[in-house]
């Protein structure tokens, strides 16, 4: 099998053509001398907060672990979900001494997905077997979803640079990765949802004037940004959950095969 060499130009060009919102120059310029969070600039109190969080991260890890094991009629009865829930009072606590500590909000959030499930915007819908709560009431899932979603907008809105080209820290980065991460998750959710249930969230929102093709384009530049802060999964499905680049990345394929042969990996 013949193998076609591609300049550096011709890969960002295939690239641009597989996905029109690549930017191949706006790569994310990471210094770890920098601030670990740049509005935490007392390292004492960074290390206070961050070992507080880690200490909640731990205890939500004990439970998943707890979860997994397989229980006998002896064994006692874990309350995954009431300790879930203190693991979030928690995570309130740390955010209210520190409302711009941005990875607590972040953290809360997944805490708060993990219990409601990712079609928190929806009413009516089942509850998706990785939710802990199989049943909530439409109260609190509201409830849960404003908070979810005004973390991560709040995480993001305090991490993203001022200037596209600035330098971030691998703290700050990775944080902002799994806040648009987790965004394009709910949004992706809620867009194979939303024509057989309404959204139901704050009036405020703007997502509840969203249609199903804005919540697909929002998760698929939010999976996108995920990708270009260091989640190679995110980016992947940026691409598959973006409806141009689908029809786009289709039509190279097929171009590139009758090109090259169908073995071209493409």
């Amino acid at each position: 099998m013949a193998y076609i060499s591609l300049s550096r130009r011709d890969t960002n060009v295939l690239e641009k053509i597989k996905d029109p919102e690549s930017d191949p120059s706006s790569a994310i310029q990471i210094d770890a001398t920098l601030q670990k969070d740049p509005h935490i600039l007392d390292q004492q109190e960074y290390a206070e907060l961050s070992q507080k969080e880690r200490d909640i991260i731990l205890a939500i890890q004990g439970l998943e672990l707890q979860s997994a094991v397989p229980r006998s009629r002896e064994m006692p009865e874990i309350d995954i979900v009431g300790g879930y829930r203190q693991c979030v009072s928690r995570l309130r606590s740390l955010i209210d001494d520190q409302p711009k500590y941005a990875s607590a909000r972040n953290n809360r959030a997944q805490a708060l997905r993990r219990l409601c499930g990712d079609c928190m915007l929806v009413t009516g819908a089942p509850q998706p077997p990785q939710a802990l709560l199989r049943h909530i009431d439409d109260a609190e899932r509201q409830e849960m979803a404003q908070t979810v979603l005004c973390d991560l907008d709040r995480s993001i809105s305090l991490l993203t640079p001022s200037e596209p080209y600035s330098k971030i820290s691998p703290q700050t980065a990775r944080t902002l990765s799994m806040a648009h991460t987790q965004r394009a998750a709910v949004y992706l959710a809620t867009s194979k949802l939303i024509s057989s249930n309404p959204v139901s969230i704050d009036v405020e929102r703007r997502e509840l004037r969203w249609t199903k093709l804005d919540f697909e384009e929002n998760a698929s530049r939010d999976f996108a940004m995920g990708g270009r802060y260091g989640n190679e999964i995110a980016k992947g499905l940026a691409v598959a959950t973006n409806p141009t680049a689908k029809l786009c990345g289709q039509m190279v394929r097929e171009a590139m095969k009758k090109e090259y042969g169908p073995d071209f990996p493409v």
